[in-house]
């Protein structure tokens, strides 16, 4: 490039300033808006979390307790059949076992 285009005012050497729509504090001031938002959402999802741990801790204890009737009723059942003198009731012991082949019910053969 010759030197006398150098001169040219598109040549010359400005200082390039930035100006931005907005000013530094506002835009500090929404950053701080939304990591405030985003904080209590946070907090907000650590509660629901441990509000449905407890419910669930609370539910496992209710079946637990309800699987310990239900045993319970079992047992009892099982403790009466056992008793129960077959013979008094006329059941007699069988003369003769026989099995019965049959085909698989599943695929592997």
């Amino acid at each position: 490039m010759p030197a006398s285009m150098l001169g040219h005012p598109f040549f010359r050497m400005r200082k390039l300033r930035f100006h931005l729509p907005f000013s530094v504090v506002s835009l500090c001031g929404g950053v701080v808006a939304v990591l405030a938002v985003v904080y209590i959402g946070l907090i907000a999802a650590v509660m629901s979390y441990a509000a449905l741990t407890i419910e669930f801790s609370q539910s496992v204890r209710n079946d637990e307790a309800a699987v310990a009737v239900l045993e319970g009723q079992y047992l009892a059942t099982v403790a009466h059949t056992a008793d129960t003198d077959y013979a008094a009731e006329g059941y007699v012991v069988p003369t003769v076992k026989l099995f019965v082949k049959a085909k698989s019910a599943t695929a592997l053969r």
